[in-house]
């Protein structure tokens, strides 16, 4: 009897430690969705490239986690000393998926960009997931996992802006392939990092490596930028809200959610940019990203519905 007692709480907790995992990845999903709006912003008035951008972003970050964590540096460098090949690794591929997907968005446009890497996220996590526990997912999870990518081809597809034709195609379809499997690899390590490093640790550090990976594609391109109240704000929300703050959610969320749930969750990130452009930018509500809205979210509802399902069962 009193076996039972004590298993029944400690289930409740990892029931209650799961929902509270898929809470702070769908946040993060959220925030990375406001990028979009910001960047275009951003790029209308500073003439920036997607790249100086994206390292603008990762070094704010770094910058203001390194303040927050002054106290804390020695345990920061013991960490990296500690385990300094995962940690390393995943800094480098924060950095270099971002790359490559603004390469893609350059070569290829942001329709193909955006579907072939975050489509190809959760399919690669799920393909690995399954080949470690040598099993196949069950029909929870490839139910979750083709409604989200369905519902991310159908978003992206009809919000894609006509323009000029694709200057490098094939070049830009092989970026968007290599940053889906950055985002990919660089999730399943960090989870497993996760587990052993504190979130804000965790986030200082690859946010740091990532900025130092970037750093010199951004200087290439240019770094310099107007020094204007609307700019800066713009940069303090990129680096504080969409870097900082989301990807310390991130990691935390991945303590008790699986890599490739997690993918799934941050789809949200293109709905939520959706929202925005027709909320903010007043562009069309095309059918479509209806459509695609309402098959991303049951993707979503799905996850928190069975919570303690969300392995390979």
């Amino acid at each position: 009897m009193s076996t039972t007692r004590t298993a029944l709480p400690a289930a409740s907790a990892a029931s209650h430690a799961a929902r509270s995992g898929l809470i702070q990845i769908t946040v993060t999903g959220v925030l990375w969705g406001t990028t979009g709006v910001a960047v275009q912003l951003l790029r209308e008035s500073t003439g920036l490239s997607p790249v100086s951008i994206g390292f603008h972003r990762l070094a704010i970050a770094a910058l203001v986690l390194l303040a927050c964590t002054a106290g804390r540096l020695r345990t920061i460098v013991a960490t990296v000393r500690a385990a300094p090949v995962p940690l390393l690794l995943t800094g480098v591929g924060l950095g270099l998926y971002q790359a490559l997907y603004f390469a893609a968005v350059a070569w290829a446009g942001v329709s193909v960009a955006t579907i072939v890497s975050l489509g190809l996220a959760p399919v690669l996590a799920a393909a690995w997931e399954s080949a470690h526990a040598r099993r196949l997912p069950g029909p929870l999870r490839l139910g979750t996992l083709v409604a989200a990518v369905a519902g991310l081809v159908l978003i992206t597809a009809a919000t894609e802006h006509p323009g000029a034709a694709a200057p490098a195609p094939l070049l830009g379809l092989l970026a968007a392939a290599g940053s889906g499997l950055g985002y990919a690899v660089t999730t399943l390590i960090s989870r497993r990092v996760s587990q052993r490093t504190a979130p804000m640790t965790l986030t200082t550090i690859s946010t740091t490596v990532g900025a130092l990976t970037l750093a010199p594609f951004a200087l290439v391109t240019g770094v310099s930028v107007p020094v204007r109240l609307d700019t800066l704000a713009l940069l303090l929300h990129l680096g504080v809200v969409t870097t900082a703050v989301a990807y310390a959610l991130f990691y935390a969320g991945l303590r008790t959610t699986p890599g490739s749930v997690a993918a799934v969750l941050t789809l949200l990130e293109p709905l939520t940019a959706a929202a925005l452009a027709v909320a903010l930018l007043h562009e069309p509500l095309p059918l479509p990203v209806i459509v695609g809205g309402v098959l991303l979210l049951t993707a979503v509802a799905a996850t928190y519905l069975a919570p303690d399902r969300a392995d390979l069962r």
